[in-house]
């Protein structure tokens, strides 16, 4: 048994933020059905280098679990047969840009009536509503208009994006939660309803301290590197051999960490507020002292003591880590192609009924025949028909 097993997920998503939100679904026993455009499919199919057996490792990272289906639906045959498709989900998840599914009677208004259980997620940029509705979103503009980048980068430098595509994730995460509070309210009242996610929405929810400083203060936040602006000593710092971070998160590790270190703290930093106050003072002491020694010397005895610390670490080092391979956050499935493929597992451990990774991520149009014949209910004369005029 799987929290989701028996919730059939109709996937018309393409790029980052629908697939991950779909796959988050799979990964949890959805059934997902990803409808592709024939003979291109998702545009990530062609997002590369790097490609492994010409599948690209973008597409790769986010599309397990799904079954691909190739279909024109604005075609009167293929429209008739995404109807069917419709008729036998439970959520139809889409991010076109708000107004287009509309003229071709495929938003959630026209679909309603008909089908009154029906979940119908829709991921813009700006969402469904307002004044910016109409306007296409990107992540890095997400990333720009959201206020992170504002906030990404060092004091004396240019804005930043972060090096994941985050706008996009996170509104793939909250429309996620959002189709599951919808199902699960659908069990209470009996109806589906519309999820509306925008992408601007979503980054901004991210800002949670950023926002409410700003909103306390008036004061507009700036770049500060590495710095957190309300906890110090809350970095990252150089040891002799490189980077580590340390997290002094209150007053009582403050205390731990001047004991490892010997830093001897006269009382003008006994407390966090006297700490970020005095942040210009302070923190060329505790860097001095740092550089004495290397990361695993800081590492080992901070860790000891109980203060959170731990190295800046690139990718190979973090796959490395037998941490990650102790929770199963790294996976290996079989691939019709590539034979197999290293895939990230699944980071909400449920202890009774836990997710799971069932399928590879497929290749375009695996699943047309199979999906079309025992979902859709046309015969094999029917698919060959469909094949003929392109529309699969």
């Amino acid at each position: 048994m799987q929290p989701l097993q028996g919730i059939t997920v109709l996937d018309l998503t393409r790029v980052l933020s629908g697939p991950y939100c779909t796959m988050l679904l799979g990964d949890m026993g959805a059934r997902v059905i990803k409808i592709e455009q024939p003979g291109k499919g998702d545009d990530t199919r062609a997002w590369g280098p790097p490609f492994l057996e010409g599948e690209s490792a973008y597409f790769l990272s986010i599309n397990r679990n799904k079954e691909s289906v190739t279909l024109d639906f604005k075609h009167p045959d293929g429209r008739a047969a995404l109807e069917r498709l419709i008729a036998g989900a439970d959520v139809v998840v889409e991010n076109f840009r708000p107004g287009t599914l509309r003229k071709i009677g495929l938003d959630f208004a026209s679909l309603a009536p008909a089908h009154p259980r029906l979940v119908y997620c829709s991921i813009s940029g700006f969402g469904q509503t307002g004044p910016r509705a109409h306007e296409p979103g990107y992540d890095a503009v997400i990333q720009g208009e959201g206020g992170l980048m504002s906030i990404t980068g060092s004091a004396d430098g240019p804005p930043f994006r972060l090096g994941v595509a985050i706008a996009d994730i996170v509104s793939g995460m909250f429309a996620a939660y959002g189709v599951v509070t919808a199902l699960y309210a659908r069990e209470r009242t009996g109806r589906g309803q519309q999820v509306d996610l925008a992408m601007l929405d979503a980054v901004a929810a991210l800002l949670t301290y950023q926002a409410g400083n700003y909103f306390a203060s008036g004061n507009v936040p700036m770049r500060l590197g590495n710095r957190h602006p309300s906890i110090v000593p809350y970095e990252t710092f150089p040891a002799s051999d490189g980077d580590f971070v340390l997290a002094v998160g209150n007053d009582d590790l403050w205390r731990k960490f001047c004991a490892v270190a010997a830093f001897r703290d006269d009382g003008r930093f006994a407390t966090n507020r006297q700490r970020v106050t005095a942040y210009d003072e302070l923190r060329p002491l505790v860097a001095a002292v740092l550089l004495k020694q290397t990361r695993q010397h800081w590492i080992e005895r901070l860790t000891a003591a109980g203060v959170p610390c731990g190295s800046v670490r690139n990718l190979q080092e973090v796959f490395d880590d037998a941490q990650l391979a102790a929770r199963a956050m790294i996976a290996r499935i079989p691939h019709p192609t590539i034979g197999s493929v290293r895939v990230l597992g699944i980071p909400v451990k449920l202890s009774d009924t836990p997710g799971d990774i069932r399928s590879a991520p497929p290749l375009i149009g695996q699943h047309t025949d199979a999906v079309l014949t025992r979902d859709a209910g046309l015969d094999r004369d029917a698919v060959a028909r469909l094949r003929s005029l392109k529309v699969i």
